[in-house]
């Protein structure tokens, strides 16, 4: 896969993340639902820290955060061009290209979004707002793809979680962490081939 499809893999991958963010940000008020199937919700949340919501205390925690994404995703796009120029295989260059699409599509939100719109409780937010609802690097990810795929019950003997109510499963993502997933997938699933030197690759 040459390093051109790559940027197109990429770009096309962002513009869905943003269009689908922005659609969400400008069309929902934070914490409204719209169920589409019985396992499928679109559910707006945003999310000021990492996965699963955590955050770095303190603060200057989200700050650190954001720069520290913005380092890693150089890091990402060198490993990328590094590959490319290796000739490496088309499961590590998409893998690659995934993994950085993702993290710059979480990274836009996080560095633009606190200053690009409004307050989204209890209204909807508007874009290129007077009014801001952070600073810049502060902003909060926009998340809304919900899969309760099945509700259910701990069993009593079990310890701890006894007797407690269950989701599976009860994460709430976008588009940019599917990308993200999916090219650690790759990159675990199809470890050999995606690693594989580039003078064996024909073999597969």
């Amino acid at each position: 896969m040459s390093l051109r499809n790559s940027v197109f893999l990429i770009a096309l991958i962002l513009v869905i993340d943003q269009f689908s963010k922005i659609y969400i940000k400008t069309n929902f008020i934070l914490g409204e639902e719209v169920k589409v199937f019985d396992w499928f919700k679109i559910l707006f949340i945003e999310n000021e820290g990492m996965a699963w919501g955590t955050k770095i205390p303190g603060q200057y925690g989200k700050l650190i955060l954001t720069v520290f994404r913005i380092v890693v995703v150089f890091g990402i796009a060198y490993w990328l061009y590094d590959s490319s120029k290796k000739h490496c295989s088309n499961f590590l260059m998409v893998a690659i290209s995934l993994i950085f699409a993702g993290a710059v599509g979480n990274i836009i939100d996080s560095v633009f979004y606190g200053q690009l719109f409004s307050d989204s409780h209890y209204q909807l937010a508007e874009m290129f707002t007077d009014k801001p609802y952070q600073k810049w690097f502060h902003g909060e990810v926009v998340d809304m793809l919900y899969f309760p795929i099945f509700e259910g019950t701990f069993p009593e003997w079990l310890p701890i979680w006894g007797g407690e109510p269950f989701k599976f499963f009860n994460a709430i993502f976008n588009v940019a962490d599917v990308a993200i997933s999916t090219g650690i997938g790759i990159l675990i699933v199809f470890n050999k081939r995606a690693f594989a030197k580039p003078e064996s690759i024909k073999s597969y």
